[in-house]
């Protein structure tokens, strides 16, 4: 491991970056390096910028993609090389795509696609909580709050802790499990052999959720977050105020819950499209028109 590596990473474990985070932005500076097969700290800001436009202009990089990388380099640069890269932004600008909801109906279809249990209950803790794929994977056997009907959320993402909600189905679901595999570090452990500490990968639980997906038949909705996008829509479409949502995601501006609004369809199908409200208007105004009384 170079001195830079090993200097990028402790500075990441001081800013308390995820491990998924770290990675990423270790992957944008070595893909820089191996670019020009230099050292990072002496490319200039017009090699980075050149970069940059070989990842947009002859790779076919999408723009969140090259914001990620821009991300991980600011960060190296600033935090690592000691070395300004006045680079906006906006140079790499992020499309806001709208998230991916399955109906209910799809979402007990890839519930109920697994054979194994704990995949099961893997699906189902994730929908029914709203959890993230690292959350889920954290989960541990007292977090399941019975007497208070919650699933506590530990070191959630920005190292936060929250609390989600604890379906009856799935409490019922949980103690038939615990019953049967007493597990005892992870609520889903990497396996039930005993003294085993170690929980699922993240490529684990995605396989799990993309097998139960085609199993299913259901095509949309690639990806485990496809589960807690669409618990918070269809609390949403529930009548939930949009502010409880936003503290059981665990998001830290509103903002970031607004987007459901986007794609509820139920919420979307309440407004009255401007045209038919010239028609009802029309209809009101003939109809006094038409009135006797109206005309005295």
């Amino acid at each position: 491991m170079t001195e830079l590596r090993q200097k990028m990473i402790r500075a990441m474990d001081l800013k308390d970056l995820s491990k998924h985070t770290q990675r990423t932005y270790l992957a944008a500076v070595t893909g820089l390096a191996k670019h020009y097969r230099q050292s990072p700290d002496k490319l200039t800001q017009e090699m980075i910028e050149d970069y940059l436009l070989y990842l947009k202009n002859v790779k076919g990089n999408a723009p969140n993609t090259r914001g990620t990388v821009l991300t991980g380099l600011r960060f190296f640069y600033g935090h690592v090389a000691q070395k300004e890269i006045p680079i906006d932004h906006s140079a790499c600008r992020k499309v806001r795509k709208l998230p991916t909801v399955l109906v209910q109906e799809d979402i007990w279809k890839i519930i109920s696609a697994p054979e194994n249990l704990k995949h099961r209950l893997i699906l189902m803790t994730t929908y029914s909580a709203g959890l993230r794929a690292s959350e889920v994977r954290a989960l541990k056997p007292e977090h399941i709050d019975s007497q208070r009907m919650l699933i506590k959320v530990e070191n959630g993402k920005g190292s936060k802790d929250r609390y989600s909600l604890l379906s009856k189905t799935l409490l019922a679901e949980l103690r038939n499990y615990y019953r049967k595999h007493r597990p005892q570090t992870y609520l889903f452990p990497s396996s039930f052999k005993k003294n085993t500490i170690k929980t699922l990968s993240y490529e684990a639980v995605r396989c799990i959720y993309e097998k139960a997906r085609k199993k299913a038949g259901v095509k949309k909705g690639p990806g485990i977050h496809t589960l807690r996008h669409s618990f918070a829509t269809h609390l949403l479409e529930a009548g939930y105020d949009i502010r409880k949502i936003q503290v059981l995601m665990g998001h830290t501006k509103l903002s970031t819950t607004m987007i459901y609004l986007h794609v509820s369809r139920k919420t979307l199908s309440k407004i009255s499209s401007p045209m038919d409200l010239i028609d009802i208007n029309l209809a009101e105004k003939e109809d006094r028109t038409d009135d006797p009384d109206h005309n005295a």
